[in-house]
């Protein structure tokens, strides 16, 4: 896979509400099972265009994303007071508290490696909850990243599995897959 990171030159259409055509709000907190005392782990945050919702309905969001610049430009747009920003990588995860969700919106693609599915798994608290949403390589390439830089909804089940989070559900979409589960 061909990683890579947003660039934050480009960071406003991160902020276009066309995006809910691909993840709802209330797909997005269904897939973790979003709860009010919830700490909870944004990978590939950016500007916080869907961290700010999933701030709205749990405790704390640590918001990680390898650009400090994003973060930058989240506090300019106005961050929520239970946000962290955390700079650094989803392999790294540089978060010290036990997380009772992970969660990850259009961003699978550009973390998903061995070594970082495993410090998902060991971030999470037991019973802790997985929600992915990201492009599919399945999909038709017409928006998001090139579909070489994709994985399907069958290939993050084996990403997910291989670390032990037991998935629930997962499927392919018109140009999206989602995955929830569980450790």
């Amino acid at each position: 896979m061909g990683f890579h990171t947003f660039d934050p030159a480009r960071a406003d259409q991160l902020e276009d509400p066309s995006r809910y055509e691909y993840v709802s709000v209330d797909e997005l907190l269904a897939l973790f099972d979003a709860r009010p005392d919830d700490v909870v782990a944004d990978l590939g945050s950016g500007t916080g265009f869907y961290t700010d919702h999933v701030a709205a309905a749990v405790e704390t969001v640590y918001a990680l994303d390898v650009q400090a610049e994003m973060h930058e430009l989240y506090r300019e747009k106005g961050m929520p007071e239970n946000v962290v920003p955390v700079t650094g990588g989803v392999e790294s995860m540089p978060i010290a508290d036990s997380l009772d969700a992970v969660v990850s919106t259009m961003t699978f693609h550009e973390f998903a490696t061995p070594e970082a599915m495993e410090a998902v798994a060991d971030s999470l608290a037991p019973e802790g909850r997985v929600g992915f949403a990201d492009w599919t390589a399945d999909g038709t390439g017409s928006s998001g990243p090139p579909l070489s830089e994709r994985y399907s909804a069958a290939e993050a089940v084996e990403m997910c599995e291989a670390v032990g989070i037991e998935v629930t559900r997962a499927e392919d979409r018109r140009e999206t897959f989602v995955l929830e589960g569980r450790i």
